[in-house]
C-alpha cells in the first residue's frame, strides 16, 4: 500500500484545479471486500563487532546489505545516481527503503489478513538475517537508536534527505533526531467513502496516544535512559508542528476530503522532482505552485505526482492518502510487528468495533485529546485521558479490537496477545527494558543488542 509515486504521462498532467486533489483522495474509495492491510516497519542495522552503525560503503554496509537482497531473494534496485537506495518486489508492491540515517525499512504489499502481514514480515527478517549474517550486521527493534549520537550516525545518499534536514533546523529543535534516530511501525489501511474515512480517522487520532503507549519501545538514548518510554514519540512534539501532530481541524463539524486538502495546500513543501532530481522548494506553498508561482519553477504547474509527492511530506499521528496510515508506535520485535496491524484492523474494519470505539472518543475535546498526547511520550499507560489511565482505556479498547478481529473469523485475534499480556502486567516493553538496564546489566547498554535484536 505504499512505495514510490508511479511517474507516468497522467501522473504528469498538470493540475488545473482543486476538484482534482480531492479526486486525488476519492479515488481510493474501495468496497469491504477490497480493504486491504498493508504494514511497515523500520529496524537499525548494527555492526555485529563494534555495535556500531553501518555505513552506506564498504564490505559491512547498507549498499552491501541491499545488493545482497537484490542478488538472492529477486528484489529489483531502485537506484538514485550511482546509488542503490532501495529496493521493489517485481511481483507485488511491497519494497524495502533506507531512512536518513540507514534505517531499514519494509514496506509491505497490501495484504487480506493480519496472518499474512505477519509471514510477510518473518519472511523478510529471515531474508535480512540471511544477507546481514554474512555481512557481520544484525538489526535492532527499538524506537530510537540506544547508543549514536547524532554526529556518529551516517547519512544516507538521498537527495530529499539534502533538503530536509537543513530546513528541519529552521521549523524545530528535534528534527534530525526524528530523521536519523527513530524508527516506527505504521499500518495502512483502506476506507470506503468520505464517512468512513471521517470516522476512522477520528478514532484512530483519538487513540493513536493509546498506541504510543502500548508500543513504548524507545527509553535509551546516547547510552543511558533518556526520560522517556517513547523517545520516538516525544521527538515529534517539536519536529516541525507545522506537519504534524494531533490535527485538531478533524473533529471540527463538516470534515470532509476538501477540509484535508485544505489543510494539506497550507503545508510547506519541501521539494519538486523534476528529470529524477529533487528540487529543493523547502518552505513553499504549494498554493503558489497551483497558481504557477513556485519561484524554483516559475510559469510551472504542479502534477498528480507533485501532489502525491508532497502528501508523503505530512507527518501528522495519523496521515490520510488514498488510504490511513497509522503512525503513533515505536517499532518493536516480530510480536509487536504484527500487533499492530491486529491492534488497527480489530478496531477499524469491523463496524460494530469501529461505531464502539468512536463512541468511546466522541465525547473528547481537543484539550483532553492533545494533553493525553502529551503525556504518553513519558507516562506511558498511565497518561491520563477524560479522567481515566491509558491502561484503563486500553483494557476496554483490546477487547473491542479483539471483537472485531473475531468477526472476520480469520484467526486474528492470537495477535493481541502480547499487549493484552502488557496490559495485565502493566509493563510496556520500556519499562520491561529499563528493569533489566537498571538491574540485570548493571546500567551497562550493551546487552541491549541482543535483548532487542531481531
Amino acid at each position: 500500500m505504499s512505495g514510490p509515486t508511479p511517474d507516468t504521462a497522467q501522473a504528469r498532467a498538470p493540475i488545473e484545479n482543486k476538484d482534482q486533489l480531492i479526486a486525488y483522495f476519492v479515488d481510493g474509495f474501495k468496497p469491504k471486500s477490497e480493504w486491504r492491510i498493508g504494514t511497515e516497519h523500520e529496524k537499525f542495522p548494527f555492526l555485529k563487532d563494534t555495535l556500531g552503525p553501518v555505513p552506506y560503503e564498504g564490505k559491512s554496509s547498507i549498499r552491501a546489505l541491499l545488493e545482497g537482497l537484490r542478488d538472492s531473494y529477486g528484489w529489483e534496485g531502485v537506484y538514485e545516481g550511482e546509488h542503490i537506495i532501495a529496493l521493489s518486489d517485481p511481483n507485488s508492491l511491497a519494497n524495502i527503503s533506507l531512512e536518513p540515517g540507514g534505517q531499514f525499512e519494509l514496506s509491505g504489499a497490501p495484504l487480506e489478513t493480519v496472518g499474512e502481514t505477519c509471514v510477510e514480515v518473518s519472511e523478510h527478517l529471515k531474508q535480512v538475517r540471511t544477507i546481514g549474517d554474512k555481512l557481520g550486521i544484525g538489526f535492532l527493534g527499538l524506537g530510537a537508536s540506544p547508543v549514536w549520537t547524532r554526529a556518529e550516525t551516517p547519512v544516507m545518499p538521498k537527495g530529499r534527505y539534502k533538503i530536509m534536514a537543513p530546513y528541519m533546523d529552521k521549523v524545530g529543535t528535534m528534527g534530525r533526531d526524528m530523521m536519523f534516530r527513530t524508527c516506527t511501525v505504521q499500518v495502512n489501511l483502506d476506507y470506503g467513502d468520505e464517512a468512513d474515512m471521517v470516522k476512522k480517522l477520528r478514532t484512530s487520532i483519538a487513540l493513536q496516544p493509546l498506541a504510543t503507549a502500548l508500543f513504548a519501545n524507545s527509553p535509551f538514548l546516547e547510552g543511558k535512559p533518556n526520560g522517556y518510554q517513547s523517545f520516538r514519540s516525544h521527538v515529534w512534539t517539536d519536529t516541525d508542528n507545522a506537519r504534524a501532530g494531533m490535527t485538531p481541524f478533524v473533529f471540527e463539524d463538516g470534515m470532509s476530503i476538501e477540509r484535508y486538502v485544505e489543510f494539506a495546500l497550507d503545508v510547506p513543501m519541501y521539494f519538486a522532482m523534476r528529470d529524477g532530481k529533487y528540487l529543493n522548494t523547502a518552505g513553499e506553498s504549494f498554493r503558489k505552485f497551483m497558481d504557477g508561482k513556485l519561484p524554483q519553477l516559475p510559469g510551472e504547474k504542479p502534477n498528480m505526482k507533485d501532489w502525491a509527492d508532497h502528501l508523503t511530506t505530512i507527518f501528522p499521528e495519523v496521515r490520510l492518502k488514498k488510504y490511513l496510515e497509522m503512525r503513533g508506535a515505536d517499532s518493536g520485535l516480530q510480536d509487536k510487528l504484527c500487533a499492530l496491524p491486529a491492534f488497527w484492523v480489530g478496531l477499524l474494519y469491523d463496524q460494530s468495533s469501529l461505531d464502539a470505539a468512536y463512541d468511546l472518543i466522541k465525547p473528547s475535546t481537543e484539550a483532553q485529546r492533545q494533553s493525553m498526547r502529551d503525556e504518553v511520550a513519558v507516562k506511558g499507560l498511565h497518561a491520563q485521558f477524560m479522567g481515566r489511565t491509558l491502561l484503563d482505556l486500553g483494557r476496554e479498547v483490546l477487547k473491542i479490537a479483539r471483537a472485531g478481529l473475531d468477526a472476520r473469523s480469520m484467526s486474528e485475534s492470537t495477535f493481541l496477545n502480547v499487549l493484552d499480556d502488557e496490559v495485565a502486567r502493566d509493563k510496556t516493553k520500556a519499562q520491561e527494558l529499563l528493569d533489566l538496564y537498571n538491574n540485570v546489566w548493571g546500567q551497562d547498554i550493551a546487552p541491549v543488542f541482543k535483548a532487542a535484536a531481531y
